[in-house]
């Protein structure tokens, strides 16, 4: 019987959510070497992994269309790796708004949650394992 546990258990994808909250190219980079190298890593076996990008604070930048330190290359994980997603704190972009008399513009592919940290803890109460690199 346990030949068959092991593909139904393969099937469950591994679930990886990385914070970003720091305005630091280094850790933003960071950030994305993490998600290509664990999603090539898992697909190199065979297995399938989702990767969440958690911005907020400071880390928001990374996601801005007018000053992301690392727009080209995000722009590629979103062309490229469907596995991978981005999501934008709505509290750190209304900050942003109020003080910048605007909303700034998100990359497109982009989506958004009210709360960050709330997005992160909810995914963590799904098995998700949290990472800040």
């Amino acid at each position: 019987m346990t030949g068959h546990a092991a593909p139904c258990r393969a099937a469950e994808p591994h679930k990886l959510a990385l914070q970003i909250s720091d305005d630091d190219p280094v850790k933003m980079r960071a950030v994305l070497d993490v998600a290509a190298n664990v999603s090539r890593h898992y697909s190199g076996q065979g297995e399938d992994v989702e990767i969440v990008v958690v911005a907020f604070n400071g880390g928001l930048d990374m996601l801005l269309d007018d000053r992301s330190p690392v727009k080209e290359r995000l722009a590629n994980f979103l062309k490229s790796m469907p596995n991978v997603s981005f999501i934008a704190c709505g509290n750190t972009l209304e900050t942003l708004a109020a003080k910048e008399g605007r909303r700034p513009p998100l990359i497109e592919g982009v989506s958004v949650t009210q709360v960050g940290v709330a997005a992160l803890m909810d995914l963590a109460e799904k098995s998700w394992t949290i990472v800040r690199p």
